[in-house]
C-alpha cells in the first residue's frame, strides 16, 4: 500500500458514526440549531473524535505507530474534551444538576485534586507496557481505553472550563491546576523521547496486514525506536501548547474582568 493509498483507508464504524451523529442532532436540537461559538466548539470536539477513529490516523495507530497513538490518544484525552465542555449550555447542566445523584457527582467531579488525578492517572495507568499492549491485541480493551480517556479527559477539564461558576477554578487557581495537568502530561513525554529502549514489545512484532510496514521503515526511516521518540515529542510540545493556550485566555479574560473594577477605583479615587 502507498502513501496515497493509506490517505483513502477510511472506515466507519456504525457505533462510531451513531454516536457522533446523535450527539450532534441531540446538541443542535436541545440549543434549536443555534449556531455560536459554543456550538462551534462542541462540533469541533466531534469531529476531533471522528477523526481520532475513522480517519487513516486509527490503522495507523493501531496498527503500526507509536506515535500515531499518541496523536490519536491526544485527541480524544486532551484536545476534543475541552472543546465539548466549552461547548456545554449552562442551561442544559443547571437542569442536570436537579437531579441530586448527578449533582452530588458534579461536585464531588469538581474537586481539583481529585479530578487532576483522574484525568492525569487515567493517561498514565494506560501506557504501563502491560496494559497499553493488550489494547492494543485485545479490540474490547481497546474500546475501553479509548472511552475512560475521553471521561477522564472532560474530568480533568471541568473544574476549569465547565459552564457554570459553581465549584468553578478562579483564574489563579486555575494557572497552578493546568501548569501541574500540563507537567505530568509533558514528563511522560520526556521520558519517551530521550530513552533509547522500545517499551512496548507489539512494535518489534508488527503483523502488517496492510503491507505498509516498508513504507513506514524505508520510505519514511521510521524505526521502533525512532517513533517512540516521535511519539514522546508529541506528547511533550502539542500537549504543552493547548494547556498553554487555554491559560493564556484564561488570564486575558481575568485582566478583561479586572480591568472595570480597576478603573472604577480610579474614578472614586479622582471625585473624592
Amino acid at each position: 500500500m502507498s502513501w496515497w493509498s493509506l490517505l483513502h483507508h477510511w472506515e466507519f464504524p456504525p457505533t462510531i458514526v451513531g454516536a457522533c451523529t446523535v450527539l450532534l442532532l441531540a446538541y443542535f436540537g436541545l440549543r434549536r440549531c443555534k449556531i455560536d461559538l459554543k456550538a462551534l466548539s462542541f462540533f469541533s470536539g466531534i469531529l476531533l473524535i471522528f477523526l481520532a477513529l475513522c480517519s487513516p490516523l486509527d490503522v495507523l495507530a493501531d496498527d503500526y505507530l507509536f506515535s500515531a497513538h499518541m496523536v490519536q490518544h491526544m485527541m480524544l484525552g486532551t484536545f476534543a474534551p475541552p472543546l465539548l465542555v466549552a461547548g456545554l449550555p449552562a442551561s442544559f447542566v443547571q437542569f442536570l444538576l436537579r437531579f441530586k445523584p448527578l449533582a452530588f457527582l458534579e461536585k464531588l467531579l469538581s474537586t481539583p485534586a481529585l479530578a487532576l488525578c483522574l484525568g492525569c492517572g487515567t493517561f498514565w495507568i494506560w501506557h504501563l507496557p502491560y496494559l497499553y499492549n493488550l489494547a492494543l491485541k485485545n479490540e474490547s480493551v481497546h474500546l475501553v481505553e479509548h472511552i475512560l480517556f475521553m471521561i477522564s479527559g472532560t474530568i480533568l477539564w471541568w473544574p476549569v472550563l465547565k459552564p457554570i461558576p459553581e465549584g468553578k477554578l478562579a483564574p489563579m487557581p486555575a494557572l497552578g491546576y493546568l501548569a501541574l495537568a500540563s507537567f505530568l502530561g509533558m514528563v511522560m513525554g520526556i521520558m519517551f523521547f530521550i530513552s533509547d529502549t522500545v517499551f512496548y514489545s507489539f512494535y518489534n512484532d508488527i503483523e502488517d496486514e496492510l503491507g505498509i510496514l516498508s513504507l513506514i521503515r524505508n520510505d519514511w526511516g521510521l524505526t521502533a525506536l525512532d517513533d517512540q521518540k516521535l511519539g514522546g515529542g508529541i506528547m511533550w510540545e502539542p500537549m504543552g501548547l493547548i494547556f498553554l493556550g487555554v491559560m493564556m485566555g484564561g488570564m486575558v479574560n481575568w485582566y478583561k474582568r479586572s480591568e472595570p473594577e480597576h478603573e472604577g477605583r480610579i474614578e472614586n479615587v479622582g471625585e473624592k
